[in-house]
């Protein structure tokens, strides 16, 4: 998704639902980032989110505006409405998310930092995800050490954290 597209979604989810803050998680968090992201990174359709202050809403969105929706159909892209519990990310996050302000609804949209996505893509472990935090490496987006010392402020089971740290030291010099 492009930037305008993410921006979009923002705009029809705000209508649907009255809301007007918003956290994006996933990989298209990448599209809101400053600069040039990679092709790799915005490659998804699907924009993970939901309202910052009524996260139960998100199902009303993923309904009206979710894959297979007459929005998807029409656009080719699509909401996927989600909890705060489907990111996995460090406890201190917003300390380094940023906001993004839709212009035409002034709707406010959280963007977690490529690290903390990183984290979660991490903490899922799918080979896509280990393949879009490569990625998120090669382009100096995060650092090893910047995901590994997020790391320490996640919670998560140890053998997710061994996992992701042996992945990660794997991944130096890259």
């Amino acid at each position: 998704m492009r930037p305008h597209q993410v921006l979009h979604v923002v705009r029809a989810a705000s209508a649907i639902s009255g809301q007007m803050r918003w956290v994006v998680v996933g990989t298209q968090a990448a599209a809101l980032w400053p600069g040039q992201p990679s092709e790799l990174l915005l490659q998804s359709m699907e924009l993970d989110l939901y309202p910052a202050d009524a996260p139960s809403l998100a199902e009303l969105v993923d309904g009206a505006i979710g894959e297979g929706s007459t929005f998807h159909d029409t656009f080719g892209y699509y909401a996927h409405g989600v909890g705060p519990e489907t990111a996995t990310l460090p406890e201190d996050w917003l300390s380094r998310a940023t906001t993004v302000v839709e212009s035409v609804t002034q709707a406010q949209v959280l963007v977690p930092s490529p690290t903390d996505v990183a984290i979660s893509k991490l903490c899922a472990f799918r080979e896509k995800d280990l393949r879009w935090v490569q990625e998120l490496l090669r382009l100096r987006l995060t650092t090893v050490e910047a995901v590994l010392q997020a790391l320490q402020h996640t919670t998560v089971e140890s053998v997710v954290r061994e996992q992701a740290t042996r992945w990660l030291g794997g991944q130096r010099g890259v």
